[in-house]
């Protein structure tokens, strides 16, 4: 009899994840803990979909604030997630993935933070220590 391992670690994967609250691409593995975004702390955890629509790959992304710092302090570098979670259903294939759908869906109460969308901005003195 031999053991099947299933690797549900992608790289290309996490080179395309970002986090909605912060905008930033980093994340830390914590082992028996979890996968955190290094900038803060937001939580993803991984899940297989129910359907993949015939794609090579179909992950959920599902995040949580939870264990998120400083989100109080400072309104315009971070973005608190409706109801402390969101999920992201992710298409495609490493160099090809899209996002297929967000939930909650984003609208004009809550938009998830784009893609390095706060790069720009630098963290004021009384921010940046606390985080």
């Amino acid at each position: 009899m031999s053991l099947d391992v299933i690797d549900r670690h992608s790289e290309a994967l996490f080179e395309f994840l970002w986090c909605p609250v912060c905008g930033h691409e980093v994340f830390s593995h914590i082992p028996f803990e979890g996968v955190f975004c290094k900038h803060c702390n937001t939580q993803v955890e991984l899940q297989e979909p129910q359907e993949d629509r015939g794609y090579e790959e179909a992950v959920l992304a599902c995040f949580d604030t939870d264990t998120t710092w400083n989100l109080h302090v400072d309104e315009k570098l971070r973005r608190d997630l409706p109801d402390g979670s969101a999920r992201v259903k992710i298409l495609g294939a490493p160099g090809d993935y899209e996002i297929d759908w967000w939930s909650p869906e984003p609208s004009e109460d809550w938009e998830p933070v784009k893609h390095g969308e706060f790069d720009d901005i630098d963290e004021p003195d009384e921010v940046s220590h606390l985080a």
